[in-house]
This record gives C-alpha cells, structure tokens and sequence, in this order.
C-alpha cells in the first residue's frame, strides 16, 4: 500500500491557491486606491517595506504547512464493508468463531434497556452466532437484574454477571486523599460551567474505566475480542455475518458506526496531552494523525503561540483538533492492542496528568487519538453496513437490492417488514428510521476520520454545501 504525494490530490492546496490569488487582488486594489490619492506616501512606502516581506514568508509558509499536514490520498479505497445484504446465518454462523464475547456496562435499574438491548441483538444477530454476554457492574448484581437478562437471551447463549474487581473503578488507587478532595472540587466547577456530567462524579470513573482500566479486568482477560452494547441500544438490521471473524481476516483492529464532534469544554487539554505524548514518544504524524487536524490558514508565528500559549484544542505546534471523534459505545475492539505495552503506556500518561477528573475526558476521544496515533489507517474499520441507534443519533446503511436479501431463507423468515432498497444501499432487512434527524451529524467527521483510507473523496464544491459521503467508496445517502 502506498500513497501519492502530487499535490494535485491535496484537496487543501486549491484552497490555499484560491485564498492567496484572493488576497493578492485585494492588496493591489488598496495599493492602486493609496497611489492615486498621493496622500500619507512615507507611511505607505514603509508600511509596503514591512508588508511585502512578510506577505512573501506567508505565501512560502503555507503551501508547506499545508503538505506537511495533509492526509495522502491512497491509491485505492482501503475499507469497505465485509459484506453487501443478506449472507445465509446458518452457513456463516457454521464458521469457527473467534475467542469474543459482548460487554455491557450496566446498573441494575437500568433493567429494562439492558433487556431490550439484549433481546435486540439476540434477534438481530446473536441468535444465530450465539457469543457470550458478559455484564459488568461497580456494585454486585440483584437478583432480579440476573434473572430477567438471563431469560433475555436464546438457547445457547450463555450470560455472566461480573462485580468489577478493586481497583479498577474510581479514583486511581495512588491518588491520596488530598488530590482526591481537590479531584471533587474540580468537578463540582465544571457542573457550575455547564460541562455535560462534569459534575457527576460516576461519569468521570465510567470515562476514566473505559479508556484504561476495562482491558485489564481478569473476566476479560480469556478474549481476543470484544463487542461493546450499551442499555437503550437498537440494532436497525439483520447482520448475518461474523464481524469478529471478518476483523481477523481483514487483519483490523477497531471498529466503529457513527462519528460526531466532541464538545470541546469536556477535554479542552486532551489533545495536546495526546500530541506530547506522541512527541516523547518518538511516534511520527501519519495520515491518520493529520485526518484529525483542522485546516488552519495562520501565519508560522499565529501558530506558535497557539501553541506555546497552550491555546484549547491546539496542539503544541499550533494545529487545531477538529475533535472528531467515535462514539464509543459501540466499538468492536481487539483486545491485544487495548492491554498491550503501546496502548496502555498512553492510558498511563494521561491518567498521570489528571485529566480524567480536572477536566472531563471521555473513553471515545481517547480511544479516538489513541487508533489514530498508534494504528496505520487500514486496520480501522467502519462498519457502515451496520444500522445502529443511540438516543437521537443514529446510523442505517439501507437495504440492499432486493436480490441479496435472500427473500426465501429460511432463517430470515421471521424478519418483519424492510425498508425498501436504495440506491447504495448495502443492509440486510435493514428497518431505518423515517429521517428525524441526519445521520451522523451529516456524517462531516465520517468523511473527516475516513480520508486517510478513502480514494474516492467529497470534492471540495460537496464540502462547500455540506454533502458528504456516507461511507468509503458510497457517495450516497441510503436510506435518507
């Protein structure tokens, strides 16, 4: 695999070019109004002594910045989806499985949406494949909470109820109680700035427990894979194929479905945290790192002192993060990688610069940064034939043709109704929403994350108006 540097596929350099020609007409237009009216020469004369040069270092300078952060366009699409409609479950689900199992992080009153989360992708998938579901909680199970999601599943399932070990939720076991009060003080003022659950002292364990600690719990430590559900979760379409065994295959790391912007008062020193991590470590900026920058058109010394001042969401060369980010609760994940050397050691880092409780940083951002710094952009995944729902955002790929939805089998007789096929469509018995709301926030930080695995692009006049592909190599918006 390799990339093309011609500048001609830099999609930012047409703007830079576009933007200098700009500025040239308007300095010769100013320029020509001064001459004729004779007046304030002198001023004029050594204003243009000290403009014109440091116009010449601009038009130098940013041509480079642009290369330097561009994201290398490769020579083919390098994800697509494992598969296009409806495979037959009972010859797929027949495969050798690979060593995975499903999390769910869960409280026992939240009951009833852990039952019909489960109930959803029992139906939906799991009644074929049959993985386990393992459920974790921060304080031991009821009784009724054991019962009712045990009868959830179908026969073959099997279902385990794990208290998370000491040491692994809450504060970090050297934090004392001096830094732990200071911890708390924190949090209540980011409650008071409006900072979403910055005030809830769960949250922020939650937050913190996912980015690190969860990979090194000992009910995970017999898998290879995880998939992760949430309570309140649906799933839109049938997925009658084994997304652990075609990650293996296809030798990927992370997946995910839906990606969206970060709210940047959560985790305003996150990135720079990441990026000095990145720098001590010797880690070099790919395409994968450049895919989360924004494109800035400030002069050489603006963006050092947005990064010497440590401006929010700089990092400490002055780049923006376009804190895009995935939404981590669903992710299906290679547990290798996640209690590995590489990754824990970052965990580490950031849980030693307190982040986690003086600001709010989530699982997602750090998973985010985490996939981009330390992984090539080939092993990451989106799974865009996956209809997923969360709240008020939500993901579903369309159907499929109709002749790949395999009408006549048997397995997939007690589907119900389908959406009908659209055009890109590449779903099994998908059931997408009636359009309440756009998918993926218009799917920007879709398009942003992909392009380092993405040959077929939004052009610029797409992103100009807001359109933006659906997936890699599927311009269209299915199901819409």
């Amino acid at each position: 695999m390799s990339y093309h540097r011609a500048s001609s596929r830099l999609g930012t350099l047409p703007l830079a070019f576009d933007l200098l020609a700009r500025v040239g007409q308007i300095l010769m237009l100013q320029f020509r109004r001064l001459r004729r009216s004779g007046r304030n020469g002198r001023r004029f004369k050594l204003l243009l002594k000290i403009a014109l040069p440091l116009l010449v270092l601009y038009l130098i300078d940013l041509p480079i910045h642009l290369y330097r952060t561009r994201v290398a366009r490769p020579d083919q699409d390098l994800d697509q989806p494992f598969a296009t409609g409806c495979l037959d479950p009972l010859v797929t689900a027949a495969q050798p499985r690979e060593n995975a199992t499903f999390v769910m992080l869960a409280r026992n009153s939240e009951i009833e949406g852990a039952r019909a989360t489960v109930a959803n992708i029992e139906r939906q998938f799991n009644r074929w494949f049959h993985y386990p579901i393992l459920f974790l909680n921060d304080v031991p199970w009821s009784e009724e909470f054991k019962d009712v999601l045990s009868r959830a599943v179908s026969n073959g399932t099997t279902v385990n109820f794990e208290v998370i070990e000491k040491g692994k939720w809450g504060f970090p076991e050297g934090m004392n109680e001096k830094e732990k009060t200071k911890a708390k003080w924190q949090m209540k003022k980011q409650g008071e700035r409006g900072v979403g659950y910055g005030d809830m002292e769960s949250y922020h364990h939650m937050c913190r427990f996912y980015s690190g600690e969860f990979y090194n719990l000992e009910a995970l430590r017999p898998y290879k894979w995880y998939w992760r559900l949430e309570p309140s979760v649906r799933y839109s379409c049938a997925l009658t194929y084994d997304p652990f065994l075609e990650m293996a295959r296809h030798n990927k790391v992370y997946g995910w479905t839906i990606a969206l912007w970060e709210v940047g008062d959560t985790c305003p020193s996150l990135f720079r945290t990441t990026d000095a991590y990145r720098i001590e470590k010797g880690i070099p900026r790919t395409p994968a790192w450049n895919a989360l920058f924004q494109v800035m058109w400030f002069p050489a010394p603006v963006r050092w002192f947005l990064g010497l001042f440590r401006v929010r969401e700089h990092d400490n060369s002055g780049n923006k993060w376009n804190m895009c980010h995935y939404w981590s609760n669903f992710e299906i994940g290679n547990l290798d990688f996640f209690r590995g050397r590489e990754y824990q050691d970052y965990f580490r880092y950031l849980d030693s610069k307190g982040g986690f409780y003086s600001e709010r940083w989530g699982d997602a951002p750090v998973h985010t940064l985490a996939v981009h710094m330390l992984l090539p952009p080939e092993k990451i995944h989106h799974f865009s034939d996956i209809g997923y729902e969360h709240d008020t955002l939500w993901q579903c790929p369309g159907n499929a043709p109709m002749d790949r939805q395999l009408l006549g089998n048997k397995a997939l007789r007690d589907m119900g109704k389908m959406t009908p096929p659209s055009e890109g469509g590449t779903g099994c018995r998908c059931k997408c929403q009636e359009n309440k709301r756009r998918r993926n926030i218009n799917s920007q930080c879709t398009s942003e994350l992909t392009r380092p695995v993405a040959f077929h692009r939004p052009s610029w006049w797409e992103r100009h108006n807001g359109v933006y592909h659906y997936a890699v190599n599927n311009p269209n918006n299915p199901g819409k």
